[in-house]
């Protein structure tokens, strides 16, 4: 075929665009079978199922053996690097640096035992005064008690009802919402004031509408929750707060691998103020 009559054969027309939004919905289901077969898979996922809710979640937990983070045996999983300084705690540093003359109490939710205490103390201004109070389940309090009496942190307190907490000019919730079983609204409620400036990081959200997904940590299934970014600000904001800071963590971003047609969650840091 001489190069004229190449030239002159009819090129292949692009495809239209509902053609195009055809063949990617046609892929939707085979992405579905792919996920529904990781359950059968002999290799440990670090996240499986959907559900509507956390209860639904734990229950689907409790059929496959030890459920949730109340365990003595789940609470020491990780400890030591989670004493660490990770990328994603500088923005939580920069602003505790910068609210250091406004804070002398601080509520750490969902704290473990101390891990953040560990490890952002050589980097602020700590003072003597500051109350630094964990608040987490019953096993993981106990371990913390006990640890914080061996290695001697006297400024370390915990409790395991939010309601026994001192007033706190400061609210830390560093990887606290995927885990938290109540509306951030309810729980807020529970300290005695709402406390001034909000910081919460490591926030699981999506676009579309909420999911819980069970996380493997250690030998238990955790219920782990994706919010809606949306109504998720909306909570926030309706107790009062303002939106002073956001930060994206691209590295925590996360797909469950039994359902990868959901798509993969994104990961926010956010600095709030009450007005």
């Amino acid at each position: 075929m001489t190069l004229p009559d190449m030239l002159a054969r009819p090129r292949p027309r692009p495809l239209p665009k509902l053609a195009k939004a055809g063949m990617r919905m046609s892929l939707v289901p085979l992405r579905v079978i792919r996920g529904r077969l990781r359950y059968l898979s002999p290799f440990p996922r670090r996240f499986s199922g959907a559900y509507p809710s956390h209860a639904e979640a734990l229950r689907a937990a409790s059929r496959r053996g030890v459920a949730g983070y109340d365990h003595d045996e789940v609470a020491d999983v990780a400890f030591e690097k989670m004493c660490q300084v990770a990328p994603w705690d500088y923005p939580v540093l920069f602003w505790l640096r910068r609210l250091s003359g406004e804070v002398v109490s601080l509520v750490d939710a969902g704290g473990h035992m101390g891990t953040k205490y560990r490890a952002f103390f050589d980097l602020l201004p700590v003072s003597p005064d500051l109350r630094w109070t964990v608040y987490d389940v019953p096993a993981v309090v106990r371990a913390g008690r006990r640890r914080a009496e061996a290695d001697g942190l006297q400024g370390l307190e915990f409790v395991e009802r939010l309601e026994d907490a001192d007033a706190a000019d400061l609210f830390l919730g560093s990887g606290l919402l995927q885990y938290l079983d109540v509306p951030l609204p309810d729980l807020l409620r529970r300290m005695r004031r709402l406390p001034r400036h909000l910081l919460l990081n490591k926030v699981a959200l999506r676009a579309g509408p909420g999911v819980v997904t069970l996380e493997r940590i250690g030998t238990a299934l955790v219920p782990y929750q994706i919010r809606n970014e949306a109504d998720f600000l909306r909570e926030v904001e309706t107790l009062g707060y303002v939106l002073v800071d956001r930060w994206h963590i691209p590295s925590l971003s996360h797909v469950i691998e039994t359902h990868p047609e959901l798509g993969a969650s994104r990961s926010e840091g956010f600095y709030f103020r009450l007005r």
